[in-house]
């Protein structure tokens, strides 16, 4: 489906086009014009052409929106412009908003995120096993209950909350900094598959383009103007993840954060948003009751184990650091105590603790 007009294919192409020059632009420590992606054409040609604005211009005024157009249903990707009724129309609040998306997937999705509020889950990409268990617990939980869940398929936290909103059943959305039909980084060959058969992956850049260092902050004002609310699950400071709620803050949109431990520099971006004012998440329930209002969309309850005997040893865990002391509280013998452990690691109720120990998994 390509419902994009000519002139909005046309400055789509001309980004791409101009992307390298935007890229030594930035690289040469010059300040970024406010706005730069919002300009009108000739004025964005001088801003970032340089000398090869003659060639530019000859590249804008060349432009063919009918074989841009064959290519991109060889390559089964749709165009969805401004003046398209299925544009999202939180995104037209950028003042930058892009031309054209380009949606690799289910471009109904699109759809979806009109009627539904959609959630930006960002973080790290070097999280800590908390973070990893609490970010796919989000999207789990968020995705179970119909919400859709935006991210920008990084390593770390972003992946991780694509996976865990696959994992409940929802809606992904991955926003991409190069064309969407690139797995970036590589590794997530598998899960852009995924993420485009449950949901669509999304760019303003046109399939093939490669990703400028630029274009991830780009990017990341796209994620937020997406969603309702933006996420925060452990970010450095500085980092990129920051970015994007520093994006979310000037739309006027929601932005929270998870607490982290307030001696990592992991979460020192994250506890700092919480202490500037984000609102505190510490279970799916926060976040659907900062969306819905209190109580109006429940949570879908994760089932916890039905065996008698392995929920007491889950429930003995919590409070005891050994074996043995598992054993002493729920009267097993030390190697039913050592199956049961095993048997809740393995379904996910159960994690060791980076202390000793064990814990219990989020929600």
């Amino acid at each position: 489906m390509t419902e994009s007009c000519d002139a909005c294919l046309r400055r789509a192409h001309l980004i791409a086009h101009l992307a390298p020059r935007i890229a030594g632009l930035l690289g040469r420590r010059r300040p970024a014009l406010p706005g730069l992606l919002g300009l009108p054409e000739d004025e964005l040609i001088l801003a970032t052409a340089g000398r090869a604005r003659g060639e530019a211009f000859a590249f804008r005024d060349a432009f063919d929106p009918g074989p841009a157009r064959e290519r991109l249903a060889e390559q089964g990707v749709s165009a969805i412009c401004r003046h398209h009724g299925c544009y999202p129309p939180l995104l037209e609040e950028l003042a930058d908003a892009p031309a054209v998306l380009f949606a690799a997937g289910r471009p109904e999705t699109l759809e979806t995120i009109a009627r539904e509020p959609a959630v930006a889950i960002v973080g790290t990409r070097n999280p800590s096993s908390y973070g990893t268990e609490v970010a796919h617990a989000l999207g789990r939980g968020l995705g179970s209950a119909g919400v859709p869940i935006v991210s920008g398929l990084a390593l770390g936290i972003d992946a991780t909350a694509h996976r865990g909103c696959l994992e409940g059943g929802g809606v992904p959305v991955a926003v991409l900094a190069c064309g969407p039909d690139l797995a970036y980084p590589r590794r997530h060959r598998s899960l852009h598959d995924r993420v485009r058969e449950h949901g669509v992956v999304l760019s303003e850049l046109p399939p093939g383009t490669e990703p400028f260092r630029w274009s991830f902050p780009a990017r990341n004002r796209i994620m937020a103007g997406l969603a309702r609310m933006t996420i925060v699950v452990e970010a450095a400071q500085p980092s990129g993840s920051l970015i994007t709620s520093d994006f979310a803050r000037d739309l006027g949109r929601s932005v929270a954060a998870v607490p982290g431990r307030v001696t990592s520099s992991r979460a020192r971006g994250s506890n700092a948003l919480i202490r500037d004012g984000a609102v505190p998440i510490l279970q799916t329930a926060d976040v659907l009751d900062e969306l819905f209002g209190a109580g109006v969309r429940p949570v879908v309850a994760r089932a916890g184990p039905d065996d008698p005997g392995l929920l007491a040893v889950l429930e003995a865990a919590e409070s005891s650091s050994s074996i043995a002391a598992i054993a002493g509280a729920t009267g097993l013998d030390t190697g039913s105590v050592r199956a049961a452990l095993g048997r809740l690691e393995a379904a996910g109720h159960l994690v060791r603790a980076e202390l000793g120990g064990w814990e219990r998994t989020a929600w």
